[in-house]
């Protein structure tokens, strides 16, 4: 799901109708089990994410030490024009590579996608004590 949609869903489903505290009660669990289902899926897309980054770093490793395979030249990756780097240069032309970096900023919005999830999971865990909190001020308005 993207980012953007994990917003604009909690943006409509974190409004509370103070009207009707009652049925705002009763869909805490439903929002819940919304989000932790988001939430564990995204968790597996960025377990899946960060399996893929070590593959690519161990696949660019071999590539930038033991020169071209058939895969390499299949996929495009072109050798740096010193050819074959040395061992001690290798993490910085992994660092510096267009992949890797690709893969690493995927896996930074993922990580980012789960904090505002586990974000809104706290707000929703939460959401029981507001409403009984609003309806406790809205008695001592009332004069009950």
């Amino acid at each position: 799901m993207k980012f953007e949609n994990i917003l604009a869903e909690w943006e409509k489903d974190s409004i509370i109708d103070k009207t009707e505290i009652d049925s705002e009660c009763l869909k805490i669990p439903k929002l819940h089990h919304k989000y932790y289902t988001i939430y564990v899926t995204e968790k597996l897309t960025l377990n899946k994410l960060d399996s893929e980054l070590k593959l690519l770093k161990l696949e660019k490793y071999e590539f930038y030490t033991q020169g071209h395979n058939e895969d390499t030249l299949a996929r495009g990756w072109m050798m740096p024009a010193k050819g074959i780097i040395l061992k001690a240069d290798v993490n910085m032309y992994m660092e510096a590579d267009k992949d890797i970096i690709d893969l690493s900023l995927k896996i930074g919005m993922q990580r980012e996608k789960i904090v505002t999830l586990e974000s809104i999971i706290k707000m929703i865990t939460n959401r029981g004590f507001t409403l009984k909190t609003s309806l406790d001020f809205i008695k001592f308005m009332s004069g009950a």
